[in-house]
């Protein structure tokens, strides 16, 4: 072979894409690009115009190393909504605003949808008309005519790496410029950077515009403190995704979700815990990567996890998940619809479509009149109860955002069994925490009493999966019950009397005014609580576990063929209901716990490591970036050795890809 061979050998395997290996953060390829990347960068970084473009171009190359001809879609979304926001700002008439702006969203919402759910779609047509259309990607075909070649594919629709992420960033500048809060980026290429900055383009953060595009003319500024934290970042990524979330998966998690039937009911509960472990490590390592890389050029993302697993209830558990796709669900969907304030008609269409597509999904019809049977009690409830409406409705509004943001994690009935579960812990905590003890004991005993006689008499694995569900649920009742707030002080003419910190009475007028206590405390002054650490602590768990089962149905729909993925997904989570529902081996547990013991202890260290404080983990990170570079340069060493000795053999994708 010619030197000239080996060349063209090379610029060819540079820029072609080969579908079976994108350009992924744990490959060393993607670390010699970024090495040439930021070499070259490191030549321009004092100009913010050469240097954004510049950064645009890599982006771009990026991605079609990534995506291939999907680039062309990219650059469609970058070039329409760069012109439609430049447009809607020029416009002075109100109306003629919201109209673009509702185009703009259809478009992009529109582009979304035709590859995320045309099967969806096809099946939905087919089974209500009763007709046998095969999905066909128009798209495809057109491109092909246009550029005379036979690049697209028209036989399936293949959904682009990372759509959901930068359609949702367009989304929300343009919205953001019709509300005022930002004025339109002037320049192509700082608006092109924007939207397409690689470190996050294909698996978040969700930027929003006003967080970022303030940072695209100041002046570049790497301390040597903040180098550090970035190269702490990337090598905090790479441990998780590395160690925790590919080794579980590929020596546990999957082998058990492919075929459930083949597992014990405890390794079956096993995979499940351990998935909870794994998409987190893979989906936060993965944001933890593009941080430290976006720290490295100057530029630095939204925080998008707050130690998730330490949340005490639904509701804050997803104000500490994925936490910029939270935010963009309450300010994109929450509050237009209504939020805390008050129902809309859009509240009304989405609780119609949710009915008809859970008929569709689930192949029945009584479904849709299951949601309308329930959908009328409610809104009768609300009108009998004006005193009440504000709350229903606003729980009405959050369970609507939960199913879409199910389902846009997939068109499945598992996603959305998986955001309505989510959907339903939040409205329920917020319901219970208004409870006293008293009545909150009664109701989950009785909830576990009939529980139990279902699980005796009908002997089907789901009804014993909610008895110990409903068990664990009373036995953190009663623990709060026992070791929670003691009964309120008395009260005299002066007011609520308690104990300052050195023993003595303090009265309301030497205190501070603060807000009632929530929950048992609204009404009864100040209480402090026993033992409020192992409330805590029961909290924790309580609410990992709930996510935990939910994510039951979220694995499930993961990793399919769109055409097949509800019927299989629906088989996959029946199939381990009824593993872990079902009689369980107990003299062989213990050779189950020592068969899989490499597995259950990486997940115990990733999960105490999880809940350790966050001053200890600020701590070592600011000790780390503070190190000598050579003693860093060490570790990073070590690390490297270390990391390399988990490695499969071959490199799995990121989870939220496929999303």
């Amino acid at each position: 072979m010619t030197l000239w061979d080996i060349i063209r050998d090379f610029l060819q395997g540079l820029f072609s894409f080969d579908q079976a290996h994108p350009l992924l953060f744990t490959q060393f390829y993607f670390w010699a690009f970024f090495a040439l990347v930021f070499a070259v960068f490191s030549l321009f970084h004092s100009k913010p115009l050469l240097r954004n473009g510049y950064l645009f171009a890599c982006s771009l190359f990026f991605y079609y190393k990534t995506s291939g001809v999907f680039l062309a879609l990219l650059l469609f979304v970058i070039v329409y909504n760069y012109y439609a926001a430049r447009g809607l700002h020029r416009l002075k008439k109100e109306g003629w605003k919201r109209g673009l702006v509702a185009l703009s969203v259809v478009v992009d919402l529109g582009i979304l949808a035709y590859f995320k759910y045309a099967y969806f779609l096809t099946d939905f047509v087919n089974n209500l008309f009763g007709l046998s259309l095969q999905v066909h990607d128009v798209l495809g075909e057109w491109l092909n005519m246009l550029t005379g070649t036979s690049l697209f594919r028209v036989d399936a629709i293949i959904l682009p790496v990372g759509i959901s992420f930068f359609t949702f960033q367009a989304v929300s500048y343009v919205v953001d410029v019709k509300r005022g809060k930002i004025e339109p980026v002037r320049n192509f290429l700082d608006f092109g950077f924007y939207l397409s900055f690689f470190p996050q383009l294909v698996a978040g953060p969700i930027v929003r515009a006003v967080e970022f595009v303030e940072q695209l003319h100041k002046p570049y500024n790497l301390s040597r403190r903040w180098f550090g934290i970035a190269v702490f970042w990337i090598l905090n990524g790479l441990l998780k995704k590395l160690i925790l979330a590919d080794y579980l998966a590929v020596n546990f998690c999957d082998r058990v979700f492919e075929n459930p039937l083949l597992y014990s009911g405890f390794e079956n509960l096993s995979a499940l815990f351990c998935y909870s472990l794994q998409v987190y490590a893979d989906f936060s390592g993965y944001t933890d990567i593009a941080t430290g890389v976006a720290m490295l050029m100057g530029f630095y993302l939204p925080k998008n996890f707050n130690s998730p697993y330490k949340a005490e209830n639904t509701q804050q558990f997803w104000r500490r998940w994925h936490m910029t796709l939270s935010r963009w669900l309450r300010d994109y969907l929450y509050i237009p619809l209504g939020g805390n304030r008050s129902a809309t008609p859009a509240t009304f269409v989405i609780i119609l479509a949710v009915a008809v597509f859970g008929s569709f999904l689930s192949g029945s019809w009584w479904v849709a009149f299951g949601v309308f049977v329930l959908a009328a009690g409610i809104g009768l409830w609300a009108w009998l109860r004006p005193a009440d409406r504000k709350t229903i409705t606003t729980n009405i509004n959050s369970m609507n955002t939960m199913l879409l943001g199910g389902l846009w994690h997939g068109a499945s009935w598992n996603f959305m069994i998986w955001g309505g579960l989510n959907g339903l812990g939040m409205v329920i905590y917020k319901v219970w925490t208004k409870r006293k003890t008293w009545v909150k004991l009664l109701i989950i005993s009785l909830v576990t009493a009939l529980c139990g006689a279902l699980s005796l008499t009908l002997r089907y694995p789901v009804w014993n999966m909610f008895f110990v569900w409903t068990l664990i649920l009373f036995t953190g009742t009663a623990v709060k019950a026992l070791f929670g707030p003691p009964r309120p002080a008395q009260l005299d003419s002066s007011g609520p009397v308690r104990l300052d910190s050195s023993g003595h009475a303090q009265s309301d007028a030497s205190r501070p005014a603060r807000p009632e206590a929530a929950g048992d405390n609204r009404g009864q002054g100040p209480l402090k609580s026993r033992c409020p650490r192992l409330g805590t602590i029961w909290d924790i768990f309580q609410t990992f576990v709930f996510i935990t089962f939910t994510r039951l149905f979220f694995r499930s729909g993961s990793n399919l063929d769109p055409a097949l993925a509800n019927e299989q997904a629906w088989n996959t989570a029946k199939n381990m209901v009824n593993q872990i529902g079902g009689p369980w081996e107990m003299r062989l547990l213990p050779a189950m716990a020592w068969q899989h013991r490499a597995v259950l202890l990486i997940f115990l260290a990733g999960m105490l490591i999880h809940w350790l404080p966050e001053r200890f983990k600020r701590r070592y990170r600011l000790v780390f970036s503070r190190l000598p570079l050579p003693v860093m340069a060490l570790v990073v060493v070590l690390t490297i050795v270390f990391i390399y000795q988990f490695i499969t053999a071959d490199l799995q994708s990121f989870i939220y890809f496929q999303f």
